[in-house]
């Protein structure tokens, strides 16, 4: 019995030593690299690590950047980019060790990282043991994931604020819950820079070829200013800077029956004010219009969610919602009894992604907008693979999103 207490006595040292070594090596690769921005908060972190990464690149930076949004990307210092791999499809922060490393070959001047932790003690492991960031973002407090970081408003506020560099500065867009992050940022010595995005001008928004919006590049600015980067110049590198996959965005297609649809994929706004906002500022500069249909994608493992996106339907004006994945019930419960639209139950998480797509092309009028909301993965994914094999609607000439 003596020999396996004394067996299992030195293995559990040599863990701690090779932990201890891992770690010291770790803490080598960050050395090496002299700014780290880490982006956080509940909506628009993928987009705002582009555009830091963006502008940094314009200021003559050598920027290595990474995002974990709707598709995990590594960028390299020329804006390149490839698919982050991960075993069986599963995420951990842990993956966090291995970008610090590779980014650290290149010998950047910065790196701005997506923060892929939800849960509150994981946060503060990211900012403490992984990224220790010179510089942090909070973009904004967002009802999402209140079952991890809930149960209200103000606790994700606390929460997400665990990823505030201590003795560093933190650059913010959020405005209700200001006072909190104030306060926290005070017990952790961090100086906290609140952006006002109607610094940001519509002709500086019109640069890009995407839709964006303006507390994010804001925020940028404010990035790229404190590393003495000028507005100009960081203006540019965000406008030359690639776009996430998931960005908010409108296709115009053609069905087979000839009529015409205008596609706003809002599948990465999975947030109910996240959402309002977008459609309303794709209504805004004319991508959609009205009558609107709306796609709400459910899945299993997101019921609340589900319910979120149901309870916003009356607000979206929409005069067909069309329900998808499962369980769809979880979204219809939700739907305000006031609503006087029609709804379309088209659930099922194995049906043919085809005959789904058929169906909801079916009900559309012969000129109107389709607006995909809730989740993207399951049959959200699938829809939208369907809907990149119709033709495209050139008839008229491109969206003026001014």
């Amino acid at each position: 019995m003596l020999f396996l207490y004394v067996i299992v006595l030195l293995c559990c040292a040599g863990l701690w030593i090779a932990g201890a070594l891992e770690q010291r090596r770790h803490f080598a690769s960050l050395e090496q690299i002299p700014t780290r921005v880490l982006v956080n908060g509940i909506r628009g972190k993928s987009s705002i690590t582009r555009l830091c990464a963006g502008a940094l690149r314009g200021g003559g930076l050598v920027t290595v950047a990474k995002t974990t949004g709707t598709a995990a990307r590594f960028i390299h210092p020329d804006a390149t980019e490839e698919p982050i791999y991960r075993k069986f499809n599963i995420s951990n922060i842990v993956e966090q060790i291995g970008i610090v490393r590779r980014a650290a070959t290149y010998r950047p001047d910065a790196l701005v990282i997506e923060c892929m932790a939800v849960m509150p003690a994981l946060q503060e492991i990211n900012q403490e043991k992984l990224i220790r960031s010179t510089i942090g973002v909070l973009c904004n407090v967002r009802e999402d994931h209140l079952e991890e970081m809930g149960p209200t408003l103000d606790d994700v506020a606390r929460s997400l604020s665990r990823s505030m560099p201590v003795g560093g500065v933190c650059v913010t867009a959020e405005k209700d819950r200001l006072h909190i992050l104030q306060e926290e940022a005070d017990k952790r010595n961090c100086r906290l820079i609140a952006v006002d995005p109607e610094t940001v001008t519509d002709a500086e928004l019109r640069g890009f070829s995407w839709f964006t919006f303006k507390e994010n590049v804001a925020i940028a600015l404010a990035v790229a200013e404190l590393l003495g980067i000028d507005r100009k110049t960081a203006m540019q590198g965000m406008w030359d800077a690639p776009p996430d996959p998931g960005v908010l965005s409108v296709e115009r297609y053609v069905t087979p029956e000839g009529k015409r649809l205008r596609f706003a994929n809002v599948f990465a706004a999975n947030d109910p004010e996240s959402t309002l906002m977008n459609v309303k500022q794709l209504e805004d500069l004319g991508a959609i219009r009205r009558p609107i249909g709306v796609v709400i994608n459910c899945r299993p493992d997101r019921v609340e969610r589900n319910g979120q996106m149901g309870t916003i339907v009356p607000d979206l004006a929409a005069e067909t919602v069309f329900l998808i994945g499962h369980p769809t019930k979880s979204a219809a419960d939700a739907i305000p009894a006031g609503f006087t639209g029609r709804v379309v139950d088209l659930g099922g998480d194995r049906r043919d992604p085809e005959e789904l797509t058929a169906a909801i092309l079916a009900e559309l009028g012969p000129d109107s907008s389709l607006v995909a909301i809730g989740n993207i993965h399951g049959q959200g994914e699938l829809f939208l693979e369907c809907l990149a094999e119709l033709p495209l609607d050139e008839s008229e000439d491109p969206l003026d999103v001014v």
